[in-house]
């Protein structure tokens, strides 16, 4: 099976989906437990609504694996973006419930972990980068928006009930000054906030290059904005209608900013 899904564009930006895959290859599958075979910790149904990106002549690059496979949000040397806080690795091995991804006695080896980098990690990465490049050449900057979300109530990550959008910049340093403070503040009817619980994750902070062209923004949406939370995960279509227009003028306000950074 493909490693990732890539549709060309003719705007300045990328949108990048990460975690929204759910393919789990035939060797590993027989491994897991129950909670993982769930896959709960999907980014589910990014796509669904973000089905105006063509209208924008956005580039996209979805992940077709799931995360238990690899997480393409984590540093291959799998150091702790958020220091002194808990995070699951880029081969996870539990939910983050912190149930047990796999059986007993079937957790993977250190020599299976660098080998799932360099099989399903490392490419989705290149052709990330391989489109920033591209997208730079033809307009001269490029626009990264990794797009993201996750449980509402989360009590391993944060306290309490996460913000509807939760904006990172890698506190500033991913995207020219400005830009996020410009995107927060055309948030209406939604709880925001920026560089809170997430500032961004590998993908933001690896590629945003403010001083050479390309700005980066991540965006965790709390899942409750659109779909259940329970299995089998629904998308709410009344919800993503809602919250749909508030996606585009984030992203339209990206393309404006961009010209001028």
């Amino acid at each position: 099976m493909e490693l990732y899904r890539f549709r060309a564009g003719s705007s300045p930006l990328l949108v990048s989906m990460p975690h929204t895959g759910t393919h789990v290859p035939e060797w590993l599958a027989p491994r897991l437990s129950a909670a993982a075979r769930a896959l709960p910790d999907t980014d589910w149904h990014l796509e669904r609504l973000y089905d105006f990106l063509g209208e924008l002549g956005a580039c996209v690059l979805i992940a077709t694996h799931s995360r238990y496979v690899v997480d393409l949000n984590r540093p291959p040397d799998n150091a702790n973006l958020y220091p002194g806080q808990d995070t699951t690795g880029i081969v996870p091995l539990d939910t983050f419930h912190r149930e047990p991804l796999y059986l007993p006695g079937f957790p993977p080896s250190e020599k299976e972990v660098t080998e799932r980098i360099e099989t399903y990690w490392r490419p989705y990465h290149q052709r990330l980068q391989q489109a920033l490049q591209e997208i730079k050449a033809q307009h001269g900057y490029a626009l990264l928006w990794d797009a993201h979300s996750i449980f509402s109530v989360l009590p391993r990550f944060f306290a309490g009930e996460l913000p509807d959008l939760n904006l990172g910049t890698a506190d500033g340093k991913s995207c020219a000054p400005g830009i996020g403070e410009a995107l927060a503040k055309t948030v209406e009817g939604y709880r925001v906030a920026l560089n809170g619980r997430f500032k961004g994750g590998y993908i933001t902070r690896r590629y945003g290059d403010p001083a050479h062209g390309v700005h980066a923004v991540q965006l965790e949406l709390s899942e409750a904005t659109y779909m259940d939370e329970k299995p089998p995960y629904r998308f709410r279509e009344d919800l993503a209608h809602e919250l749909r227009p508030q996606l585009r003028t984030l992203l339209e306000l990206l393309l404006a900013l961009g010209k001028n950074s």
